[in-house]
Formats: structure tokens, sequence, C-alpha cells
């Protein structure tokens, strides 16, 4: 078996024709759905990006323990698991938060991998004195603003080295993933991760798929902040345009991977499975972004398609079994016949290709660290807040102390104290640091934090675009109650209940057989 495990970046559903978009054409998206299972039900788990690839790796969610932060020493990594028992693992990623502080030791568990620099702020290339005055001829002060102290300016920088098409961070993505195929097609048994942090913001496309979408001529306005939209019409409606145009390029550049497979005769034995993260709201509900608000199904309900040549009756078919972003690491293990390690928290989705219609989850449960969780059962979606967010209490149980692009601050560290560990610690202690409520990390990085809080419910069924609220106690209650036993399951803290107001739930004969044996 040989794997291609495509992970786009705030790739949104309603942006491909497989699932109903029509504002962007993607015909190859849509050519590989003839030729794959695509899940109609599927979300994610941890958000944003870091905490997201960490549940992928360990098929466990990362947000009921810890915010973003580096692969864990004690962690299973899909990766890693399939590089030990034999199958080559290689990632090709343009990712820049891999290599920050908080991205450590996931791009590390491969055999190999190739990092394509140049998106967004990613510290590439060095000029001392920029061309200020062009900048601010092109580039809109309203998300470019012309001072180094905003990340921006460095992806203004990035950008007077990419020119043409082909110094594009996204098609050097697939130009290399094309290389490893010309190298390894004829070889079995290895996996390849090709991630492309694209159609994630800045939208910066190529002229070709740009001009396709983005007629209008003017300043660049193509990064929008996280927070309200406040923009005029004519304005979103190119902030918008310029997100399709990026899409398209990843349509167009998928379609060259489809097209080699084709060529070489590949799909009788490579699995391929295509997905993203997260979503990203584009003015939706008034918003621009993502975890600041209400995790709204445009973020959290999430594209998902694959092909598994073991079940070829799959192809072309739709299922309703309710998946998650988990689910990603024992899906990859079983394709190369690696045994699911007992920590995992997640199910193959082998069993779902095999017969479309099973339920899969009972329910997913997502949310940032901090944050609202959220909880669906596929027809309804709640976003359960605490009493109040910014409370001390929480803590977070790390061996790796990094938020994003640093180090825990010594404030934070002069916390710590060490916990006994956790089911999937391994019988490892690991520090329990306060979450102090100002600590730089998701959304309070960028000094912001949650907006539009308090809980609410919404019926997907009759009110798909979530416009109004249902009142339902009952059913508030019984999905409340399912996340418990989700949380319980990934054997969360018992403070973590107590902040969120919840009641702290009773031990299970396993979790007591674990506090046995610690």
């Amino acid at each position: 078996m040989r794997t291609i495990f495509v992970l786009f970046d705030s790739l949104n559903r309603s942006a491909m024709g497989v699932y109903g978009g029509t504002s962007v054409k993607t015909p190859h998206f849509d050519r590989f759905a003839q030729l794959a299972m695509t899940f109609d039900r599927h979300y994610v788990g941890s958000l944003p990006c870091m905490p997201a690839r960490r549940d992928m790796h360990t098929g466990r969610l990362n947000f009921t323990h810890r915010s973003w932060g580096p692969l864990e020493p004690f962690d299973n990594s899909f990766a890693e698991l399939l590089k030990k028992q034999g199958t080559y693992t290689h990632m090709i990623s343009d990712h820049l938060h891999y290599f920050e502080d908080g991205g450590a030791g996931f791009h590390t568990r491969f055999n190999s991998w190739d990092f394509i620099r140049g998106q967004e702020y990613d510290p590439w290339v060095a000029m001392v004195k920029p061309p200020l005055e062009r900048f601010r001829e092109i580039y809109d002060e309203r998300h470019y603003p012309l001072t180094r102290e905003s990340k921006r300016f460095q992806a203004m920088i990035n950008r007077e080295a990419i020119c043409d098409e082909a110094d594009f961070p996204g098609p050097k993505c697939f130009a290399a993933g094309l290389e490893f195929l010309d190298r390894n097609h004829a070889a079995d048994d290895w996996m390849l991760m090709l991630e492309c942090f694209d159609p994630h913001e800045p939208f910066h496309a190529p002229e070709r798929f740009h001009d396709a979408y983005d007629p209008k001529a003017g300043k660049v306005l193509d990064w929008p902040h996280y927070e309200r939209v406040i923009e005029n019409p004519e304005d979103i409606d190119g902030i918008r345009a310029n997100y399709a145009a990026l899409v398209a390029m990843c349509d167009d550049y998928f379609g060259k991977l489809l097209d080699y497979l084709d060529s070489h005769d590949m799909w009788k034995d490579t699995a391929v499975i295509l997905t993203t993260d997260h979503g990203f709201l584009l003015s939706e509900h008034d918003w621009w972004g993502k975890c600041r608000m209400p995790y709204y199904e445009e973020v959290s309900h999430i594209p998902l398609m694959i092909h598994d040549p073991r079940f070829p009756q799959a192809a072309g078919q739709r299922t309703g079994a309710l998946t998650q972003t988990a689910d990603l690491m024992p899906t990859l293990l079983g394709l190369h016949g690696v045994p699911l390690p007992e920590e995992a928290r997640a199910r193959d989705l082998s069993v779902v290709l095999a017969e479309p219609a099973c339920n899969g989850r009972d329910v997913a449960v997502f949310g940032v660290f901090g944050g609202p969780i959220g909880v669906t059962d596929g027809a309804h979606v709640l976003y359960y807040y605490p009493p109040d967010w910014q409370a001390e209490g929480l803590r977070e149980y790390t061996l790796a102390p990094q938020h994003m692009t640093g180090p825990f601050a010594v404030r934070e560290l002069k916390t710590a104290r060490l916990s006994e560990g956790f089911d999937f610690t391994k019988g490892v202690p690991v520090l329990s640091i306060a979450a102090l409520p100002d600590a730089p990390r998701v959304p309070m990085n960028d000094g912001a934090g949650f907006v539009d809080v308090g809980t609410r419910l919404y019926d997907l069924i009759s009110d798909s675009a979530q416009q109004k609220p249902i009142n339902n106690p009952e059913l508030t209650a019984r999905l409340l109650s399912q996340a418990v036993d989700v949380l319980r399951d990934h054997d969360t803290p018992d403070e973590v209940y107590q902040w969120y107001g919840l009641p702290v739930p009773e031990k299970t004969e396993r979790e007591e057989i674990y506090e046995n044996a610690k």
C-alpha cells in the first residue's frame, strides 16, 4: 500500500462543488469525488492549526489538556508508528507554524521532510531597507500596516521573491510532491503527507487565478483580521474573490496530482486522503476568521474524501457517518497494518468505507483550549460557554511549555507543579501550569479574546445557516451529557468540568484500574 495524505489549511466545504459550492469552480476536487468516498458529516476536533495536527498525529483531542504547543515526548504519532514498522514516511509542507516554538516535534517524526519557504510571515527573505513607498502604493494599510512590529510586514517582503506562478509556495509543494512520486511511485509501502498552507490567509494567488475571480483594480486587501465585518460590500466581495482564487489554485494543482496517478496507473494500490484542519468565516455571521466567535459550521464542519483501493465499491459514494479529525490517525495506521495504540480515542474509517450507512460517532466534541465546547450529533450543534472565560482555574498539562511563537513566560512557569500525568502520558508525570487569562495563547495571543460569548443551540437540519438559535433544555442537557462522556474518555482534569460549571463525572472502571496502577 502507498498513501498520499493531502492536507490543505482553511479549505471551506462551501468552496467545493462536491459539497454544493457554486462560488468557485473546483473540477478536480469534484473529479476526485468520483474516485473516493465523500464524508458529509466530518468535523474538527481541537482548534486551530497545531492543536488540530496533534489530534491527527495522536488520535485524541488536544484541547482538553492544553493549548497550542509542540508534540509531546510521550505522544503517539502516526508518522513515527508507521516509520517504526518499516513504512517510509515523507512530509512536504509550507506550513510555517511547524518551525516556530509551538510547532516542534511534528515534522521530525517522519523519515524525511521538505519545508517550502515563504508563506505568511515566514522569516524567509532578509531585507534591511524595504521599498516602503512602493509597498504603500501596492498594499492596503487596513490589512498591511507599514511597520515591522506587524507580522504582515514580513509577508510583503516575502512577496518580493514571489513573482512567477512557480515561485508560489503552494505550487512548489505540489512540484515537490510530484518529484517524490517520480523517485518512488514504483516502490511500495510509503506514506506521503503533502500539506499546503493554502488557502489560508493571506489570500495571495497567482495572476491567472486572481484575474479570473477578482478583476477589480485596487490595493491588495486579502488578509482579513479576525474581527467583525466593517468593510463595505465592494471590499467584502474583493476579499471573498481573493479566497476563491486561492481555492481555484489549490484545485488546479490537486488536479496535477490526479493526472499523475492516472498516467502511472496508481489508483489500484494507492490510497488518497483529502481534507483540511478547519474552515474560515468569510463575512458569514458578520465575522472574519475563526476561534474568537462560536465555532460555526463554516469553521467546524470540514471536507473529507478518501480513496482506499481496498474498497472499490466506495468510489463515488457519500456517507453521513459522524467523524472527526482524530479519526485520520487510526485510518492512516490501518492502511499499513499498524496496530492502534490503546491511548487513541478514534476509529479507523475503513469501517465507514466498507459500510457507508454506519453511524460513526454518537457525537463530535470540538473546541479551543479555554473557549466554548462544541458538540454535535450531526443534526444539532451546541456551543457551550463557561460562566466566565476569563476566570482563573484552568491549567495546562505539558512537558513542552511553548506557546505559538515563544516559550511560556517566567510568570507562567512560576505556577508550575508536577502532576502524575494521565492515561495517555504512559506513566510519565507532566507539568501542571496555571492557564493565566492573559497568556499569549489562541485567541489571546493577539490581545483579542473570545467575543459573542453565550451558550447557543442550533438545529442544523431546519437552519443550516445557523440564523436562529433554539431553546430546548432537554436536547441541551443530552448533548452536554454526551460531551461529558467524551471528556471523561479523554481523562480530562477535574478542574476543567468545574471551570465550565459541569458536574465532575465519576470514574469508570478503566480509570480506577489506571489510578491503582499509578
